[in-house]
């Protein structure tokens, strides 16, 4: 039995609510890391960042600051959406499936061609206004954190009952915490690692595999 089934029933919205708050906690863990843990502006801006040295933790508070308001938006308003309209629980099971197949098609083919993120550290320290600014930017202003986040994470989270998705949310904020505050203060040491193609390609391939896995489960669900 793989990890996904833990929270994911035969059925997407009757799912056992019964769980202890850890399992819920632990699903959204798992989904929110492997969401937030692809190639993008956000953490290549992050991981250059980290390698500079340069204003780490307001960047890291700035990343998971606006990931736990985006979460939580997206888990109470999907939530009310299925109360009073059960025909959107079909709309959202659909709609997530295909973003998912189409999410790990992408970390597929990422996966399986040679890439690696520019963390060039040379150049004159920047002021903390404009890289704040930047990383809301960057965040803020990126379509897919919305997808990723009030909708991808807000409608998992509706299948684990009223008191089980906010354990949800809770790992999958746990989960932006760690990852951007891991790839900040641990970039300097990854530096060479992350530097070459292969590293990206694993991270990738374990992306697109967890995410085809919850693609499959939402349509086996329906």
């Amino acid at each position: 039995m793989s990890w996904t089934s833990v929270y994911l029933d035969r059925s997407f919205g009757t799912m056992d609510t019964t769980a202890a708050p850890a399992l819920h906690a632990l699903s959204g863990f798992g989904m929110g890391i492997s969401l937030i843990a692809a190639i993008g502006a956000q953490n290549a801006f992050v991981l250059r960042q980290g390698i500079r040295r340069e204003h780490v933790l307001p960047i890291v508070l700035v990343c998971a600051l606006s990931d736990a308001v985006l979460i939580a938006l997206g888990i109470a308003g999907v939530g009310a959406i299925v109360e009073r309209m059960p025909v959107a629980l079909l709309i959202v099971r659909w709609a997530g499936a295909a973003f998912l197949f189409g999410y790990g098609l992408l970390a597929t083919r990422r996966a399986f061609s040679p890439h690696r993120l520019a963390t060039d550290t040379s150049g004159v320290r920047v002021a903390l206004w404009p890289v704040i600014l930047t990383t809301l930017a960057i965040t803020w202003l990126n379509p897919h954190v919305y997808l990723d986040t009030v909708l991808l994470l807000g409608s998992v989270a509706s299948g684990h009952g009223d008191g089980g998705r906010w354990w949800f949310g809770i790992g999958a904020v746990t989960a932006s915490i760690a990852w951007f505050a891991a790839l900040g203060y641990g970039a300097r040491l990854l530096r060479g690692v992350f530097a070459r193609p292969l590293a990206w390609r694993i991270l990738d391939g374990f992306i697109a595999a967890v995410m085809i896995t919850l693609g499959l489960q939402l349509l086996l669900s329906a």
